[in-house]
């Protein structure tokens, strides 16, 4: 395989993001059901954004209007944005990180990052650990109409690097940077953790799978050649 860019998660690959999920999960669900969704369509234990994207299909099958829908689209979203900036401010960078985007840069390869998180937390946790640099491209969530697991976030990842599928490694945590992948034709390189076994990931299509970031470079060497040989 030639390896021209990597492609990067943020939360849970690059920094441990201490977001308080269950409550702003509780407050997105009072929010929803204020605006007379019933509380039993959604569940703590689902993303915020899926329950957007439940709450969208549930207003439209019962008439209600684009506006209506756009404006609680926005409160949503807004109430995120509060949350997940508040959560970059108590941020860890994890192990490996530096040293390994130092590695790639060496190595004269493209660099993007793709995050579900919004412009302003992303902007703030890059700026705060001096990462922005390191990045060719970065689309938070903002920057594309459907975020990852939707394949359509990362084309754009890629269309804007310049480079094809078959070309990248994409590094990440999660199921969704796995599917993403997968979708798309690139190589995914699962980052396994306690909530994200070996098994779940490679499930999801990773095509490999690493304990830390300072794997990544070894198999860019070794995927290099092997190409060779």
């Amino acid at each position: 395989m030639t390896v021209r860019a990597v492609v990067f998660d943020l939360d849970g690959t690059l920094v441990e993001f201490k977001l308080d999920y269950k409550t702003l999960r509780a407050d997105v669900i009072n929010l929803l059901a204020s605006r007379g969704l019933p509380r039993s369509l959604f569940s703590l234990s689902e993303s915020v954004f899926n329950m957007l994207r439940k709450a969208e299909v549930s207003m439209r099958n019962n008439g209600r209007s684009e506006d209506e829908i756009g404006e609680i689209r926005d409160a949503i979203l807004s109430m995120a944005d509060r949350y997940e900036l508040e959560a970059a401010r108590r941020t860890n960078m994890i192990s490996g990180v530096i040293p390994t985007l130092k590695a790639l840069r060496g190595m004269s390869l493209k660099m993007g990052l793709f995050t579900v998180n919004g412009v302003k937390a992303t902007e703030y946790i890059l700026q705060r650990f001096r990462l922005k640099g390191f990045f060719d491209v970065i689309v938070p969530r903002n920057l594309v109409p459907s975020m990852k697991p939707d394949p359509a976030h990362l084309r754009e990842v890629l269309e804007k690097l310049g480079v094809k599928p078959e070309e990248v490694l994409v590094v990440g945590d999660s199921e969704g940077d796995m599917a993403c992948a997968r979708e798309l034709g690139a190589a995914a390189v699962g980052i396994r953790n306690e909530r994200n076994p070996p098994e779940k990931l490679r499930s999801a299509g990773a095509t490999y799978i690493v304990s830390s970031l300072t794997e990544i470079v070894p198999l860019i060497e070794k995927l290099t050649r092997t190409k060779r040989g």
